[in-house]
């Protein structure tokens, strides 16, 4: 018997029935409890088993795609970190070393220039009177009266101001009574001496009472000397009430007014007071401190010319007097004085002046400002920055002009100089370079 097999439910007069995943078997073949399907089976076993091939996949692309997101998550978190650490490390260090830029002090510096020597040695000086003295007084007293204020121009021998010393009046009047009283006594023992000595020719008196009397007139002739040294003491100290001018000059100081309580002294003394101090300007010295480069070529007897500012277009002839032959250890310099007539008194006491000398040609030297230099103990410096930090090179100095001055030695026209050196600049001190003049 020859079995039909319907090619649908539809056509077998079912009802169409859906599938269940319950009515697959382990092998993955569709069957019914009924009948069975070969052909349908088959296709319908394929399908289903393509269904758990195209769902695995899905599943663990999903799962990678997941670790993926959360490494590259961790590592861009990681990297703000570092990021984060290193812009504060960065910022750290940049933050000292702006704070040791900022703790560096400033600096302008300049740059030598280059200067042919002129043959002239300009060096600074001061004006010192010829003769200068305070005066004071030898005796005690009241000012009575002064005739001279600062300023005025006195001869030798005038009369400056009178001294009142009523205590020294009296101390005389007693010194000039003590004398008469040894006069008297040395007349009487005179008188008493001579009459023993011609009593002794007659033998009536001994010779032991005619030596004591003539003792005694020799005893009463040294009192007698001694009250006359005691009045010319007292009147010599009397004639110390005026006080005159020792030589001519001007009075450029007057310590003292009527009434002023005056006390004998010297200079030297703790007491002593001075009345009056007087110059002598007709002649000046002028005391130069030449370097000691320079001191071969500055000798005795030759000539200097003396400028100064308040008198710009005139010069005064001088001659080198005297020098101190000995070079001063501090400064490296002689100390070289240089007399100036000044009839006219022009020049003052005390001014400062500018010294020419004539030197002979030296080529060319460095010139830098007067103030880049410092004053040391090891004498004169100068404060070089290289690299940022300061050197302070010895210098020498061949010519000073005032507010320039050639150096020697020391330098080259590159080194980079500071201006206006503070006392506490030292070498290896780290500084900012503010401006080049």
């Amino acid at each position: 018997m020859n079995e039909i097999v319907p090619e649908s439910f539809e056509d077998a007069g079912w009802p169409d029935t859906p599938r269940h995943t319950g009515a697959l078997g382990s092998g993955g073949h569709g069957y019914n409890e009924d009948m069975t399907f070969a052909a349908k089976s088959e296709v319908d076993s394929s399908a289903v088993a393509a269904e758990p091939a195209t769902a695995t996949p899905a599943a663990g692309g999903l799962g990678r795609g997941l670790w993926i997101g959360l490494i590259v998550a961790g590592l861009i978190l990681a990297g703000i970190v570092v990021y984060g650490i290193r812009s504060r490390s960065q910022a750290d260090v940049s933050l000292v070393k702006e704070n040791k830029a900022e703790s560096a002090p400033e600096v302008q510096v300049v740059h030598p220039v280059s200067s042919a020597s002129t043959g002239t040695l300009s060096l600074p000086g001061n004006t010192q009177p010829y003769v200068d003295t305070p005066i004071y007084s030898r005796t005690n007293g009241y000012l009575q009266k002064w005739f001279f204020d600062i300023g005025a121009h006195v001869r030798r021998g005038q009369l400056m101001a009178t001294i009142e010393t009523p205590e020294l009046d009296q101390q005389l009047q007693v010194a000039e009574a003590d004398l008469k009283s040894a006069q008297a006594n040395l007349n009487l023992a005179n008188t008493t001496s001579m009459r023993y000595q011609n009593l002794l020719k007659s033998n009536s008196v001994s010779q032991q009472q005619t030596d004591e009397a003539m003792g005694n007139a020799a005893s009463k002739q040294a009192a007698l000397e001694a009250s006359m040294a005691g009045v010319r003491r007292l009147q010599q100290l009397q004639s110390f009430e005026k006080v005159y001018a020792p030589f001519d000059g001007v009075v450029t100081v007057r310590n003292t007014d009527i009434g002023d309580l005056i006390t004998g002294g010297t200079s030297g003394g703790s007491a002593a007071k001075q009345l009056f101090h007087l110059a002598s300007i007709d002649r000046l010295r002028i005391f130069v401190s030449v370097p000691e480069a320079s001191s071969n070529f500055v000798r005795e007897g030759g000539t200097a010319t003396v400028t100064a500012e308040e008198f710009p277009s005139q010069t005064f002839e001088g001659v080198i007097a005297r020098n101190a032959s000995s070079i001063d250890p501090a400064s490296r310099t002689l100390n070289v004085e240089v007399d100036v007539p000044n009839p006219a008194g022009k020049l003052l006491p005390g001014a400062y002046v500018t010294v020419h000398f004539r030197v002979p040609t030296q080529g060319t030297n460095l010139t830098i400002p007067s103030n880049t230099l410092l004053f040391r103990s090891q004498g004169l410096q100068v404060g070089v920055v290289r690299n940022n930090r300061v050197q302070l090179i010895p210098v020498k100095i061949a010519q000073d002009h005032g507010a320039q001055v050639e150096v020697a030695s020391g330098l080259t026209a590159e080194d980079a100089i500071v201006l206006d050196p503070s006392d506490s600049l030292a070498s290896g001190q780290a500084v900012n370079i503010k401006g080049v003049k």
